[in-house]
């Protein structure tokens, strides 16, 4: 058993370099993303605010998975329709539509908790910062927005622990990625020891993200009253 393990792990650890490339890339470009929906969906341009808000109610009632077929195979057939006499089919890559579509679903679900994290927020502190001179832009980035992480890091945190066990879906896309190796060896091996093996790594993955949380929401707390 043990050296069957010594075998599989390090073909299962390759697989890492997709998953945790994915979540991170994902991350960094859906947190400023839902941010940013966010202050749309709360402004007083109605236009702008009712298209978000449409955009939102169809990434979140939607599947992932289908959005990822969608943009894999739907995105050519549409701009070949569009531009039939283009030397380009428009294929993408899969890394491309794996990023497109984990960043525009969880931009989705963020601007909801960011929305919600914004309008928490008392009235009276716009007011006060109207007072003081301070402009719309100088509120948000100097007063609304460090109080709104605080509030919202719970909520922040679920998410990102999904993002990291999402990001299995990439198998559709034939990406070598943790869960899409370990099915392979099972396959080929008829054992389920790859899967626990696999398991393990997605446990000790969760574990670290929970741990940073945990010491953000420590550190946020030290300024509550």
């Amino acid at each position: 058993m043990m050296d069957y393990l010594l075998t599989i792990i390090p073909n299962i650890a390759e697989g890492l370099k997709v998953t945790i490339s994915l979540f991170f890339i994902v991350a960094i470009l859906s947190i400023p993303g839902g941010i940013l929906l966010a202050l749309v969906r709360i402004s007083k341009v109605r236009w702008a605010s009712q298209l978000v808000g449409w955009f939102v109610y169809l990434m979140r009632g939607t599947p992932l998975m289908l959005q990822i077929l969608v943009m894999y195979y739907g995105l050519p057939a549409i701009m070949k329709f569009l531009f039939p006499n283009s030397t380009s089919l428009f294929i993408f890559d899969d890394t491309t539509v794996a990023v497109v579509a984990f960043v525009l679903n969880y931009s989705a679900y963020l601007c909801e908790i960011f929305r919600s994290g914004i309008q928490s927020i008392s009235k009276g502190q716009y007011e006060g910062a109207r007072v003081l001179g301070f402009t719309y832009k100088q509120t948000m980035i100097k007063i609304i927005l460090p109080q709104m992480v605080k509030r919202v890091l719970p909520p922040l945190a679920n998410e990102t622990i999904n993002l990291l066990k999402d990001t299995s879906l990439v198998y559709i896309l034939a990406m070598n990625d943790v869960l899409r190796i370990t099915r392979g060896i099972v396959q080929r091996d008829f054992d389920l020891t790859a899967f626990v093996v696999a398991g393990v790594f997605y446990l000790l993955m969760t574990y670290v993200l929970t741990k940073i949380f945990d010491y953000l929401e420590r550190l946020y707390a030290v300024y509550e009253d």
